[in-house]
């Protein structure tokens, strides 16, 4: 009877699902992808709205002796960027666990702002990492719309309300306000990089240039700790029998539907809005490609 005790307890606990079974130990991954912020005015990219469900779960598994977390992202948005880095500090506090950082393809400006979250930062010797510098980009449509007999009319309480109006001629104090404005960022940013990776920079006056560079080259930087991938460090360190839970985000009722309704009256917006999509659109694409993606 003993022995068919215990035969039953061995097959009922591998019934279970893996992060509630004892012999196993179960590493929660959250999969952060893509660019940061807004993509356009029907579109949002990563955002800490948007990750924070998946991050509180992995962060709530008693169990999990660390939270992974894979990056691929060319970076976006320096404010979104700067949330998310510091809901995931927040969360390994207050959980009193280490976080373990894995970059696929890219963790540049945003995305390598993110990956400041890391205590351990592993990188492929081929992922592209860094970027730490600040960004601006749009588009001038003066010329356009004096060639196609469009006025722009703007009616303003303030003298630099419309302050780089992409139908106007740029102003140079209008740059001149915007440089400043990046030169607060990039200090933030900066002094982010030194508090978290502290003496294991190099001393390299590239470094907070805006360039990129590869893993490998990270690795010699101080930007990563590793080369190498996520499942080969974590078996490592907790054996064979350790096993990765990936903390999807979860999907509405009308995404999981087609959208239902929604359709509709996102066709509609998609409509009114064409010109503004495929611009937001070359500008994500452009984010990508800057990486060779």
């Amino acid at each position: 009877m003993a022995a068919m005790s215990q035969d039953w307890k061995q097959w009922a606990a591998k019934l279970l699902p893996e992060r509630f079974r004892r012999d196993r130990i179960v590493v929660p991954v959250v999969r952060l992808s893509g660019v940061i912020g807004a993509v356009s005015p029907l579109r949002t990219g990563m955002t800490l709205g948007g990750v924070a469900p998946q991050l509180a779960r992995a962060f709530a598994m008693k169990r999990a002796p660390v939270v992974a977390i894979l990056i691929n992202s060319p970076g976006g948005s320096p404010v979104q960027s700067h949330q998310i880095f510091k809901r995931i500090r927040a969360l390994a506090e207050e959980h009193k666990k280490e976080v373990v950082v894995a970059v696929e393809d890219v963790a540049a400006s945003g995305g390598y702002m993110i990956a400041l979250a890391g205590d351990v930062v592993i990188a492929d010797q081929s992922s592209i990492v860094g970027s730490i510098g600040v960004v601006s980009a749009g588009f001038g449509f003066e010329k356009l719309i004096e060639k196609i007999g469009v006025e722009r009319r703007v009616y303003t309480a303030g003298e630099s309300k419309a302050m780089l109006d992409p139908f106007k001629p740029e102003k140079e104090s209008d740059i001149q306000h915007l440089k400043s404005l990046q030169r607060d960022v990039h200090d933030m940013f900066i002094e982010l990089v030194r508090s978290r990776r502290g003496e294991r920079l190099a001393d390299d006056p590239t470094l907070f240039s805006g360039a990129f560079w590869s893993g490998t080259r990270g690795l010699e930087l101080g930007l990563v700790d590793r080369i190498g991938d996520l499942r080969s460090y974590l078996r490592g360190r907790f054996g064979d029998t350790m096993r990765m839970a990936l903390i999807a985000p979860k999907r509405g009722v009308l995404a999981r539907f087609g959208g239902g309704g929604a359709g509709g009256l996102a066709s509609a917006a998609i409509a009114a809005n064409m010109m503004e999509g495929a611009l937001s659109t070359l500008e994500e694409r452009a984010l990508w490609s800057r990486f060779g993606l």
